[in-house]
């Protein structure tokens, strides 16, 4: 396998009541404390969707693959994501508001959507997440939203922390143009390659991965290779 996986679609079309019973039980641990049921089910259907992708990418079945995750400060239970029966393989998910996301392939992978929200730019959080020179280049959230999951998808993958974010300066990439869902933009920047793209319903996505990634339209559609 020398190509990552990524499929995304929403929530609706991926989740069901059996993927539960793909979860480990701190998965449905984890699941049953969400207060509202729309977020429970994002969290459910991201966690599926993973599965999928990594089913895919080596041909081995969803129902043997056991999905875990560990935290450098905190232990096993949340962080970083792992298949326990193939540790090598690289694999990251997300979830917004009814849209989730997933990658899974060879090397270092994170994957990171957020909605674009309406109105004026959010002054806090662009004063939290841009270096110095990005600052100039961002006039709207829809540039901001595009930093901000670029540098998120940077954290999955081991590279940056939130206490780090305007230390990262990714002014060298263009932030301009709303890429769609169809026609994803491709980039790369200092050996890693960007593939993202935005919504109909305004989710900015960024999976960032070492090797050529390959998307499939939605959870139940065909994968094809955007070129």
């Amino acid at each position: 396998m020398r190509d990552c996986l990524v499929l995304a679609g929403h929530t609706d079309e991926i989740y069901s009541p059996t993927a539960l019973d793909l979860l480990t039980d701190v998965e449905r641990e984890r699941a049953a404390a969400f207060r509202h049921e729309t977020h429970r089910r994002d969290f459910v259907a991201a966690h599926l969707l993973v599965r999928r992708c990594a089913a895919r990418a080596t041909g081995v079945p969803e129902d043997r693959l056991t999905l875990l995750q560990h935290c450098d400060r905190c232990g096993p239970g949340h962080g970083r994501p792992y298949i326990a029966e193939i540790p090598g393989l690289g694999v990251s998910l997300t979830h917004s508001r009814g849209y989730v996301c997933a990658a899974a392939g060879p090397g270092k992978i994170g994957v990171d959507a957020e909605h674009v929200p309406q109105g004026p730019l959010d002054e806090s959080l662009a004063a939290q997440a841009l270096a110095p020179a990005e600052r100039p280049l961002v006039s709207d959230n829809e540039a901001l939203i595009r930093l901000w999951v670029r540098k998120e998808a940077l954290i999955k993958r081991g590279e940056l922390t939130l206490g780090d974010l305007r230390d990262m300066d990714l002014s060298a990439l263009p932030v301009d143009g709303t890429p769609r869902e169809d026609e994803p933009r491709r980039l790369e920047w200092e050996g890693r390659r960007l593939l993202e793209w935005r919504t109909r319903s305004g989710v900015a996505v960024s999976v960032v991965t070492d090797h050529p990634a390959l998307l499939g339209r939605s959870a139940g559609s065909r994968v094809e290779e955007d070129l």
